[in-house]
């Protein structure tokens, strides 16, 4: 094969990948950390501080230690990466408790929705307005 039939193909191979990664969110799914205005930038808040934590205290307490310094370093950067996903994994606990407890206040405050306005919806005990207002003159007894 030529150069050329090879970079097609890869383009081709790429193309139908898509972009992963960052991007925009899909809110279709129902409600997610991801979507949310301000847990996302919050995670992303205290990964890095979770991760500099970490980082900060196994170097200050290896240096204490009279650790080696390239040990040093390899503790305070595995540390780093413990402090990141355990920061990660607590900021998005919270967070999934705090999205959810704001759609529980918004159902709150929002009326309650009445299920005669659609009648897919209605049941035996409420019928659709249009099938009262159907039935409601053959109903009537007739006065004769």
């Amino acid at each position: 094969m030529s150069k050329k039939a090879d970079e097609n193909e890869n383009e081709d191979k790429k193309a139908k990948k898509g972009k992963k990664g960052k991007g925009k969110v899909d809110a279709s799914a129902g409600p997610s950390v991801a979507a949310h205005p301000r847990a996302s930038r919050q995670v992303r808040k205290a990964k890095g501080w979770g991760g500099l934590a970490g980082f900060a205290i196994a170097a200050y307490l290896s240096h204490k230690a009279g650790v080696p310094t390239v040990d040093l370093g390899l503790r305070a950067i595995i540390a780093g990466i413990v402090g990141y996903l355990l920061a990660w994994a607590c900021a998005v606990t919270i967070w999934r408790h705090l999205v959810l407890a704001e759609l529980r206040v918004l159902a709150d405050r929002e009326p309650a929705h009445n299920p005669d306005f659609i009648p897919a919806r209605a049941t035996a005990d409420h019928p659709a307005p249009a099938a009262e207002a159907a039935a409601a003159p053959s109903a009537a007894p007739s006065a004769s």
